[in-house]
């Protein structure tokens, strides 16, 4: 049978969603072409402020790499736009001159950023925010440049104005109205939204208006309308999207604003199909991924001939983590003559709710802050329920139970994937039928989870409800790119001597040969502890904390903190950390809860110049290694005293530090049974008693404490200090990477642990092993960055 030509223009999410649910239904029914103006293959777009915030890698928000396209037959041509339709031929022409038949034709050219058209608009340094290269090129320059100013407060801006934080820029957000994202909040709640992001570090000039930007090469700030100035030499244009419709506007096809849809998905011209951002359905144009997957369902079904109703608009709705605040909006969101809204705010946990009522019934929908609510009133919304029998205080109290229950209670058309239209309906059934067992396969099958990913957990509660026990869960410490456990991956990095973590993807067949940001740091430090002289530490395979030698805050600035030993300082010390927080203008000089000294907000430009200055090794307050050991005053000073706590932690410090491990590995040495510096919630804890020291272990503290356990009582402190390395190395040898030692511990079984610590044979190897492995790795990662010229410059903004 000769297969029909089937081109899609546009290599986006809507267009391959709509290849992706005609493959469902006829898998052989099309020669499929699709051409791509970028050179990458189909991407998340939703996930590009995930990138540009340094949580997901490239990657990680591939959709449908390149093998998939192999897989189905598709011939992908990439970074080779279609520049002309001639809809009677049935051909299309891309920029190099190739010329693709079709006989139907999808056009998914999806939008572009919109450039204000205001002198200045040419220069360098003058970016939107819409797609991979432009994150990219976003990132480099966050390298380079200091001052970031964002056009526009919608989510796309908001997203850059916190991605670019993330990078260490200092970034102002430019609005031209009087409250942030005017199209999905209304006043209070944007303002509430504003006065959180401006906590975060975000500075915001409202009702603005841009004139003009200044400079001559580059851009160097913005003048507005009322004459004021912002100095800014990275901007950012945020302010909306325009509908691609150039190439159907040339072929003579009907075109408004967008490219013209009947209810079927077709154009003005025979066979020529068009879905996404660049089409519009009854002068309806719409930018969220949900409708416009429903309008690649509708054009499936027609092009596969099943029966369909056809496309009939859709009902938005934007449930979102704007830089980790929550919001959901529905429906129409202003007040008029015939619609009318109640609200409530809660001063106590900044949450906000209001409600939009036409005819006794919901048709709008604003929450901030608190969003559990949102499925209860988008089901008053899309069932157009009568609230008569409901008074304003009723409707906006909170249901209780039926707010907070489990998704497992939820009604089967009720939505759980926002972004994708998917209900639990169709999620529990494709459990059934497909016999799914994680949340990966319901991903894979479904669509659900496959944007934002916000709904993940909720199918996890699903896959939990109907499997129970038969819920298959990811192994603890690797990732999505391979099905080997930790101990498959260290077997085999031993057995055939893998030396770099290229080498371990490649030779163990990792589905993304880059491996991903949850990988990496994982296998190099398997690779650390398997060859500790043979492999060479990778630091690009570090995260971002360990790379820049200390914690990055939350508005994008860093921590400084000095290594004290036990606590101790001199007053050299501190006249030089005081000199350092005057010349730097630090915000906040701090004592740390592990008794360090901590400089807070710097920037990270800064970083090596004050090390330099301070002539101090660091603490590794940012590592998943060794920290700094915390001690009471001990027998020396204080009348409880029964051990001199202070220099015992100082030798476990000096012998221990530096060393990596799966996870932070924090100590404690307490001089008598009072604790004053919680042993019994550390990894390693000495408590110091009359006879010598009681020695405890597996203790985590943060949101899920967990009490130490008891493993012995030794008399000295040579005891204390090899019992540590022990556990340290067994610790290194046995721990999933990114593995507390709480859960370490409830892993291999206490028992278990402390018959191979308690055992001096074992307990002597242990040692040998870690004096091995880490000799000659002993020295602060600071004193190779100051005496490296190029090392340190990968650590030095360069200003513009």
């Amino acid at each position: 049978m000769i297969k029909e030509k089937l081109l899609l223009i546009g290599n986006g999410m809507a267009g391959v969603r709509t290849i992706e649910e005609i493959l469902e239904r006829a898998p052989r029914q099309y020669e499929i072409t699709i051409i791509g103006e970028e050179a990458y293959p189909n991407y998340n777009r939703i996930m590009l402020s995930n990138v540009l915030q340094q949580k997901m890698t490239v990657d990680e928000i591939i959709t449908n790499p390149l093998q998939w396209y192999e897989d189905h037959g598709i011939t992908l041509i990439r970074h080779d736009p279609a520049i002309k339709l001639d809809t009677q031929a049935k051909q299309v022409l891309t920029a190099s001159g190739q010329y693709i038949r079709y006989d139907k034709c999808i056009i998914a050219t999806g939008s572009r950023a919109f450039i204000l058209p205001v002198e200045g608009a040419q220069l360098a340094g003058v970016l939107g925010f819409r797609t991979l290269d432009d994150t990219l090129q976003m990132i480099e320059q966050a390298q380079r440049y200091k001052r970031a100013a964002v056009i526009g407060g919608g989510l796309l801006g908001l997203e850059a104005a916190r991605g670019l934080l993330d990078q260490g820029m200092d970034v102002t957000v430019v609005h031209l109205e009087k409250w942030l994202m005017e199209t999905q909040l209304n006043e209070p709640a944007g303002n509430l939204l504003k006065r959180d992001l401006e906590k975060q570090g975000i500075r915001f000039l409202m009702e603005k208006k841009t004139t003009r930007i200044l400079g001559t090469n580059r851009a160097e700030g913005l003048e507005f309308s009322d004459g004021s100035v912002l100095e800014a030499d990275l901007v950012i244009m945020a302010v909306g999207i325009r509908p691609v419709t150039g190439l159907a506007k040339d072929a003579g096809l009907h075109v408004e604003r967008g490219i013209v849809v009947d209810d079927f998905m077709a154009t003005s011209a025979a066979d020529v199909y068009a879905v996404g951002e660049c089409a519009q359905h009854n002068k309806m144009i719409y930018g969220l991924v949900a409708p416009l997957y429903e309008q690649g369902k509708v054009l499936a079904d027609l092009l596969t001939r099943r029966p369909t109703d056809g496309y009939k608009g859709s009902t938005v709705s934007t449930s979102l983590k704007v830089s980790g605040c929550d919001l959901f909006s529905a429906g129409i969101i202003h007040e008029g003559d015939d619609v009318k809204g109640i609200e409530a705010y809660n001063g106590l946990n900044n949450s906000y709710k209001k409600l939009f009522i036409r005819d006794r019934r919901l048709i709008g929908i604003v929450l901030y802050g608190d969003t559990t609510e949102e499925n209860r009133y988008y089901k008053m919304l899309r069932n157009e329920t009568d609230i008569t029998a409901l008074n304003p205080v009723s409707l906006l109290a909170s249901a209780g139970d039926e707010a907070s229950q489990s998704v497992a209670q939820w009604d089967d058309a009720d939505t759980v994937c926002g972004c994708n239209g998917v209900t639990k309906g169709t999620i529990v059934n494709a459990i059934h039928t497909q016999q799914l067992t994680s949340v990966a396969d319901v991903v894979r099958c479904t669509k659900a989870g496959n944007s934002c990913g916000k709904c993940k957990p909720m199918i996890g509660e699903l896959l939990s409800h109907v499997l129970g026990d038969n819920v298959t869960l990811a192994p603890t410490g690797i990732c999505g790119c391979t099905d080997l456990t930790r101990d498959d991956i260290v077997l085999q990095i031993r057995e055939k001597g893998l030396k770099s973590t290229k080498d371990v993807f490649r030779e163990l067949g990792f589905r993304n040969a880059e491996g991903c940001s949850k990988c990496r740091p994982a296998i190099n430090f398997y690779l650390n502890v398997t060859f500790p002289k043979e492999h060479q530490d990778e630091k690009e395979s570090r995260f971002v904390n360990e790379r820049m030698h200390g914690n990055i805050q939350k508005n994008g600035s860093f921590s400084v903190i000095p290594r004290m030993r036990g606590g101790r300082t001199t007053p050299q010390q501190l006249l030089k950390i005081a000199q350092v927080a005057e010349k730097y203008k630090v915000p906040l000089v701090k004592v740390t809860g592990s008794q360090r000294i901590g400089l807070y907000g710097v920037h990270k430009e800064d970083l090596p110049d004050i090390w330099n200055e301070l002539d101090m090794t660091s603490a590794s307050a940012y590592a998943k290694a060794v920290r700094s050991v915390k001690t009471c005053v001990g027998a020396n000073f204080c009348r409880f005293g029964t051990q001199d706590s202070m220099g015992l932690g100082m030798k476990l410090e000096e012998r221990y530090e530096y060393i990596d491990t799966p996870h932070k590995f924090k100590m404690g040495v307490s001089a008598c049974p009072r604790s004053c510096v919680e042993s019994g919630v550390k990894d390693f804890g000495v408590i110091g008693v009359e006879n010598g020291f009681q020695i405890y272990i597996g203790g985590n503290g943060g949101t899920e404490v967990k009490e130490a356990q008891w493993l012995t009582t030794v008399e000295t402190e040579q005891e204390v200090i090899d019992l540590c390395g022990a556990m340290l190395q067994y610790y290194r040898k046995t721990g999933n990477y990114a593995e507390r030692t709480a859960p370490w511990l409830e892993r291999l079984g206490f028992e278990h642990v402390k018959s191979v610590l308690l055992d001096p044979e074992q307990s002597q190897a242990l040692l040998a092993e870690l004096e091995a492995a880490v000799a000659g790795k002993r020295q602060d990662p600071w004193t190779e960055i100051r005496s490296n010229e190029q090392e340190r410059e990968l650590y030095t903004v360069r200003r513009g």
